[in-house]
């Protein structure tokens, strides 16, 4: 995960002073279990189009006790039926299958990633495979060509000839927010069905999700600096780092290592506490009715609030120039 220098939080810490002593951990945790993982896989027969892809906190370098396997088998290309490896042979090797009603829970096809991109046949799981692949993905079995070739596609898709330099890529930059936006809604609607692990979706919502949609917005404003072909080069170097190193590199950018260290230091403190078995299964039993009688919902409140302050003054304070691309081009 740190691999060709110095990372971008390794900076961040000692610019700031700080250590983040809980991320380092999953970092170095995430490692060896993606080579076990890669090396399970290896096993099963792939078609030359075919990748497994690990999402979440395997794809994010954050892996905790409480991780879960949750992959993608992608294949470049249109819906077909006959390819390998097959969701029930990854699952029957990784002993864990994709939710029934989740986003994964059928091949993933690079046709309908690229080209329902918006209007009725782009629906929210459409959408969220796409921006999940891009954000938050990477490869564990098969050609890692074919990985590398739906990501291409995709951004080709977005940075198109509408792309002005020195500017936010608009249609990537509006995607972001409307994948941010769509997993708000969806924690509300959420809520009314049902009462179940309200208290961890919630501190979710508040540092992991959060965490995920600053790294796809803050690389996307500060496109700002570049031309159209430099954008794109530092587009696709940003997609290559785990969230943490894009949002780390944006504070750095800006020289707001006190606010950075303020924010991540925050998000290192949840990571280490959803580390604890006991802190996690407290926040699964939490529901809205019983928050406030909850010292683990009350702690993942104050680390959000600390993460959001760090974010939010990134954004509006730190810098004269950020702060009019974030006025010009992240509401309207």
């Amino acid at each position: 995960m740190e691999s060709g220098g110095t990372s971008p939080l390794r900076q961040l810490a000692e610019a700031a002073d700080r250590n983040f002593p809980h991320l380092f951990e999953a970092r170095a945790r995430t490692e060896p279990g993606l080579e076990e993982r890669r090396a399970l896989l290896a096993r099963l027969p792939h078609s030359a189009e075919a990748s497994v892809v690990l999402m979440g906190s395997w794809g994010r370098g954050e892996v905790t006790a409480g991780s879960d396997d949750d992959f993608m088998v992608l294949v470049d290309g249109a819906e077909q039926h006959e390819f390998e490896p097959t969701i029930e042979g990854v699952s029957e090797v990784l002993k864990q299958r994709p939710s029934k009603d989740g986003p994964f829970a059928e091949p993933v096809f690079s046709e309908n990633l690229v080209n329902d991109i918006g209007l009725d046949a782009d629906s929210n799981r459409n959408l969220t495979r796409r921006l999940l692949f891009l954000l938050e993905s990477t490869p564990i079995s098969g050609d890692e060509d074919v990985y590398r070739a739906v990501r291409d596609k995709i951004l080709s898709r977005y940075l198109d000839e509408s792309v002005k330099p020195y500017r936010p890529p608009r249609f990537l930059l509006n995607d972001v927010v409307r994948y941010w936006r769509t997993i708000c809604v969806d924690f509300a609607a959420k809520e009314w069905k049902g009462p179940e692990k309200w208290g961890i979706r919630n501190a979710k919502l508040r540092t992991s999700r959060k965490i995920l949609f600053a790294s796809g917005l803050l690389p996307l404003l500060e496109c700002f600096r570049f031309d159209t072909d430099s954008m794109r080069e530092f587009i696709e170097r940003a997609l290559t780092m785990p969230p943490t190193d894009r949002i780390a590199g944006a504070f750095l950018e800006n020289d707001a290592a006190d606010e950075g260290g303020r924010a991540l230091g925050a998000y290192d403190e949840f990571l280490g506490r959803l580390h604890e078995s006991e802190f996690r299964d407290r926040l699964e039993e939490v529901t809205r009715e019983n928050s406030g009688d909850s010292a683990e919902f009350a702690k993942a409140d104050e680390i959000g609030k600390e993460l959001q302050g760090g974010l939010l003054a990134l954004l509006y304070e730190a810098s004269p120039n950020l702060a009019k691309v974030v006025r010009d081009y992240a509401i309207f």
